[in-house]
């Protein structure tokens, strides 16, 4: 009989003694391959991090600051533009007629500005916001007349509630003015790009100072000629200024019709007193906040960068002090957004949407001060203001 002699079993190490109810230490787990690479990078690169060169080459990669890329820039009139951009992997897409805000870098300076989106829906996932350059407006001019492709933009998600009801009504008027067609074409866009559009009855009444003016004429035309809508164009220098008293006679059926306005201050008021008069709900949207005419005495305005503004009671203390070249954040402009809340350390300023006071004393208002929109308001005295 033969034995076979087994080399000996290789033993686990032994824990050194412990008590018997303290468990026996897991060894300590070992960095990952990625995060070791991740600290070698960022060595490399300080004091840069990993993330700022990303941003270099892939600045539109899910994770990073919301951003979009111009890929074209197609002039609508002398004074108008559609910029089409490629946005983020982040961006949250919208709803047709919202806005978003975006944000512009003009002369080393970040601006921002909020433009309603007017594309319908696009293959290549871009999306487009339509601008009016405005006198002396900084940004809008700059977009218009001398943004260029490839630019980038920061950008913020989408917002508004100047939006068609799920379901949609059987009748559909739509009243703008110049434009305040921005938010509508996204609307139409949307609805006449579906294989099926919905059978819905729509007036859309276009006003315009002249022909030359009409952002999306032809477009609008040929929706009309298709038998999409019913167009009705009124301009100011062919028919006058609209009446809309005159609006029961272009829209015998108003009264039938869920309404939707957009355009300039004087039109929506006119128009908000005439379905409130009949008792016609009406939605609209104003790139403008509603101010009141004679808010106050105004006074100087102190920043903290040493600037002193002689403002007047009926201009916001940012128009103020960006016509004296005092950098404020900023935003939508209107209110809504709340971008520009800085601190109002001294001093009293009025709310020109409805006449509100706000006021600060040191030592009894606190160190920080009390936050103020300087978008919707203006000098009531004497402020001081963070800027």
């Amino acid at each position: 009989m033969t034995s076979t002699v087994l080399p000996p079993r290789a033993t686990a190490p032994t824990a050194p003694d412990l008590p018997a109810d303290q468990p026996v230490p897991a060894p300590a787990a070992r960095p990952s391959l990625r995060s070791r690479l991740r600290k070698v990078v960022d060595a490399a690169i300080t004091p840069l991090e990993l993330a700022d060169v990303l941003d270099v080459f892939h600045p539109l990669r899910a994770g990073a600051d919301l951003r979009g890329r111009i890929v074209a820039i197609q002039p609508e009139t002398a004074d108008s533009a559609t910029i089409v951009l490629k946005p983020g992997k982040d961006w949250g897409g919208h709803v047709p007629g919202q806005y978003v805000r975006v944000g512009v870098d003009v002369d080393g300076v970040r601006l921002w500005r909020t433009y309603s989106l007017t594309h319908g829906p696009r293959p290549d996932g871009c999306i487009s916001i339509t601008v009016k350059a405005i006198p002396d407006g900084v940004v809008s001019g700059h977009l218009v007349h001398r943004a260029q492709v490839g630019q980038m933009i920061q950008m913020a998600p989408a917002e508004g509630e100047f939006v068609l009801p799920d379901p949609l009504p059987a009748k559909l008027l739509l009243v703008t003015g110049g434009s305040g067609i921005t938010p509508v074409i996204g609307m139409l866009r949307n609805l006449f790009s579906r294989a099926v559009p919905p059978a819905l009855d729509i007036v859309l009444v276009h006003v315009n100072v002249s022909t030359d003016t009409a952002m999306f004429r032809d477009e609008l035309r040929a929706h009309a000629d298709a038998g999409h809508l019913r167009l009705v164009e009124r301009y100011d220098v062919r028919d006058g200024v609209l009446d809309v008293a005159d609006l029961g006679d272009l829209v015998p059926d108003l009264d039938e019709r869920l309404a939707y306005a957009c355009g300039p201050a004087g039109l929506l008021d006119a128009l908000e007193q005439h379905h409130a008069d009949r008792g016609l709900p009406l939605t609209t949207e104003r790139f403008r906040p509603v101010l009141l005419g004679d808010a106050g005495e105004g006074g100087e305005v102190t920043f903290s960068s040493g600037a002193v503004v002689d403002a007047d009671g009926t201009t916001p203390i940012l128009d103020a002090g960006e016509s004296a070249g005092v950098l404020l954040p900023s935003g939508c402009r209107m209110g809504v957004c709340f971008g520009c809340v800085v601190p109002l350390r001294s001093g009293a300023v009025r709310d020109l949407r409805n006449g509100a006071l706000t006021v600060a004393v040191p030592g009894e208002t606190g160190p920080e001060g009390v936050p103020i929109q300087t978008c919707i308001n203006a000098a009531a005295g004497p402020c001081s203001i963070d800027s």
